[in-house]
């Protein structure tokens, strides 16, 4: 009796239908992507080399708009300094505060529920809705704070004061912030082997040894997610300050200074490009970055 093999599983070609389904599947993501996205980015690449005020000539001037956002350009610096401020306030206070409150009722203490419930609520509110509760917080005119202060006949202008708005706004904002890392990282410690936490504590582990040296390690993956999304949250920030007072009088960021030049009354297009590829480079730059450095550590674990 002769023995028959199968035949060896060729590779599959795909259909004319299959094409047509990853095509669309494929290629409306990528289009989308490249029009809203990479498009307007390459665009301002572009004019940020030139003068333009969007109706008349584009002239080329080289590196001008740079030359002249460094040395003649006085609200520059100052939103470079809110900006990372913001970066670290955010890096340094609001996630870690973040992680806190996962932990505390990844514990499983008493209304955890409702806690996580309170603490997530402000995620769904806009920066924008987030700067006008501040105004009523913080304003002087019958603001909440100064009231519960007692200082009604002299209150302390929170939202004005150059020296305060920026750390008021800071606070704003992470209020919203700190309930998106809570979450991400309460998902995280749901999904750690219980398992890891006991062979830690057969071995002498305390609490604090078995978090940092066990848990902590394996959200390594979330850390990724959160790091990247600080960056983003700290760096995109617009809605609050420009609800508050159009981003002016020290809440000054590089967001506000590129609306405030190719929408606003300026209507320097090519010099607000070039605040917008400033903002690209340190984006992608700190992204790139923190990725590398986490991906790194990734493999040498």
């Amino acid at each position: 009796m002769a023995l028959t093999f199968p035949r060896r599983a060729g590779r599959r070609r795909f259909t004319r239908r299959d094409l047509v389904v990853l095509g669309v599947l494929l290629g409306i993501p990528v289009l989308l992507d490249i029009t809203v996205v990479w498009g307007p980015a390459l665009a301002s690449i572009g004019l940020s080399f030139t003068a333009w005020d969007g109706i008349g000539d584009i002239h080329w001037v080289g590196g001008d708009n740079y030359g002249n956002l460094v040395d003649n350009y006085p609200p520059f610096w100052p939103a470079v300094r809110n900006n990372v401020l913001w970066l670290l306030f955010l890096g340094l206070i609001a996630t870690p505060f973040g992680l806190f409150l996962a932990v505390l009722i990844d514990r499983g203490i008493r209304f955890s529920r409702f806690y996580q419930s309170v603490f997530y609520m402000p995620v769904v509110l806009s920066l924008a809705v987030v700067g006008f509760i501040a105004q009523l917080v913080l304003g002087t005119d019958q603001g909440a704070l100064n009231t519960l202060l007692g200082n009604r006949d002299d209150p302390v202008d929170w939202l004005g004061d150059s020296r305060l708005n920026i750390w008021m706004m800071m606070i704003a904002a992470s209020w919203r912030h700190v309930g998106y890392v809570m979450i991400l990282y309460l998902a995280g410690l749901k999904s750690v082997d219980p398992a890891l936490k006991e062979a830690a504590a057969i071995d002498g582990a305390g609490e604090r040894q078995t978090f940092f040296r066990v848990v902590l390690p394996t959200l390594r993956p979330v850390n990724v997610i959160v790091g990247v999304i600080t960056v983003i949250e700290a760096l995109r920030a617009f809605d609050i300050v420009y609800a508050v007072n159009k981003g002016r009088n020290g809440l000054e960021l590089l967001s506000v200074l590129i609306t405030d030049n190719i929408i606003g009354e300026a209507g320097r297009i090519g010099f607000g490009s070039a605040i917008a590829v400033v903002l690209l480079v340190v984006s992608l730059g700190s992204i790139v970055t923190f990725l590398v450095q986490e991906l790194r550590g990734a493999r040498g674990t």
